[in-house]
């Protein structure tokens, strides 16, 4: 069954829009706080479509991100009533507590880490809220870990250029199912970590 390819011939048909920029700086805001998809869907294809423009593609994400971030830091700092339950009903309340443990262990490190994961982004974010994380530490764990994140696989497509278009169009199936199980996979030894 198909699930990644049409997903990914729409957002190709997106990245192409002369409004993808800003539609990737809302998908990069709104993943730092609730939304499951993570940029890169987005800017994978867009930066295939302009190479030239990699590093403002991965500039305007990382931008989205940092602006979500501050957002997600307020829910977990002044409204983390309203937000754990959703957190309970995905199924991430016990990714949470884990993710807010390990920031109140260990801090920036952590939140560098959580930038760069596939464990979802938002975890950190509210997590770091709820621990009252110190803003500076916060904002550099921010900037770094999910800058090392975009420019990477900005500067990748741009390197691999057509040749990477055609592996990503051909491989895309396996290669979604592949991210999800490492996903999960993921999880788990968080999961087991924590007992």
């Amino acid at each position: 069954m198909a699930v990644f390819q049409p997903l990914y011939q729409k957002t190709l048909g997106w990245s192409r829009h002369r409004h993808a920029p800003a539609w990737l700086t809302f998908l990069s805001f709104i993943e730092a706080i609730f939304f499951p998809v993570p940029p890169e869907v987005m800017l994978a294809p867009m930066t295939l479509a302009h190479p030239k423009s990699w590093f403002r593609f991965a500039s305007v994400s990382l931008l989205g991100s940092t602006a979500g971030a501050f957002i997600g830091y307020a829910l977990g700092m002044f409204a983390i009533a309203l937000v754990e339950p959703h957190l309970v009903s995905w199924g991430l309340d016990a990714a949470f507590n884990e993710a807010r443990d390990s920031l109140q262990k260990h801090g920036f490190w952590i939140m560098l880490v959580g930038g760069f994961t596939p464990v979802p982004f938002k975890l950190f974010t509210i997590a770091a809220g709820t621990v009252s994380m110190p803003l500076l530490p916060f904002v550099a764990a921010v900037l770094i870990g999910r800058g090392k994140r975009v420019y990477l696989v900005a500067g990748a497509i741009r390197l691999g250029g057509e040749r990477a278009e055609r592996a990503l169009h051909r491989y895309i199936e396996p290669v979604g199912w592949a991210a999800l199980v490492l996903l999960a996979l993921g999880l788990i030894a968080l999961f087991v970590w924590k007992g």
